[in-house]
């Protein structure tokens, strides 16, 4: 009996003291700092557009950037091949919508060499001082639902005038990978002294050899930007 009561006073004792270890080591666990887990970094939400609202991008090759002037008893017809233009169309707010257009000048093209390096020269596009024509919005307004009066700056040859475009909005549909596809349609005409295009020459019988007023004539397939 004296041994069994050894052994269980000495099983007690090993209880107590595990007992006492334990609260001693949760008291420590409590007052101790400890860094919270790691966890990784969540990826950045990407930025959805606003609803109803669409960039479009030009489309080199469904796009025709062209002008019309008047030779002598005809009419020469000319374009630009090197040009980008981006048009935000928000259907929400229309007038929230922007439109730009860059053109490089030295792109004129009217078929005939001679003609079109003289019109690189400082008679008239000055492309060496001047490489580019540019437009840039700063007020659309709806008219319709295929009509918009777009007013911006116009630069051309170092000279900047307000001009308001009329446009017209062809429709839209989607390509087979999804995105939208737009057609726009402008017609206008300007007056090429105001941007001091001024180059002109007389005729022996009387006239002159061109006309300053040009019709520009722009046709836009824009496809849905990434």
């Amino acid at each position: 009996m004296k041994n069994l009561a050894s052994r269980l006073s000495i099983l007690s004792a090993f209880t107590l003291l595990a007992i006492a270890g334990g609260a001693v080591f949760a008291q420590a666990a409590a007052t101790s700092p400890m860094a919270p887990p790691a966890t990784s970094a969540a990826p950045a939400p990407k930025v959805a557009a606003a609803p109803g609202v669409v960039t479009y991008n030009a489309d080199k090759n469904h796009t025709q950037v062209s002008f019309v002037v008047r030779h002598m008893m005809s009419q020469v017809r000319g374009s630009f091949g090197d040009f980008s233009a981006t048009i935000v169309k928000n259907d929400v707010k229309p007038e929230a919508s922007s439109v730009e257009f860059t053109i490089q000048a030295t792109s004129v093209n009217t078929g005939n060499e001679n003609r079109d390096n003289h019109l690189r020269t400082e008679d008239f596009f000055f492309v060496e001082k001047f490489p580019e024509i540019t437009f840039k919005s700063s007020k659309v307004e709806k008219v319709s639902d295929s009509e918009y009066k777009v007013t911006g700056d116009l630069t051309m040859r170092g000279v900047t005038k307000v001009i308001t475009l009329p446009v017209n909005f062809l429709g839209e549909m989607k390509s087979k990978d999804g995105k939208s596809i737009a057609g726009f349609a402008i017609n206008t005409k300007l007056d090429r002294k105001e941007f001091g295009i001024n180059w002109n020459k007389a005729l022996d019988n009387g006239g002159v050899l061109l006309s300053d007023e040009v019709a520009v004539e722009i046709s836009i397939e824009a496809k849905q930007a990434s």
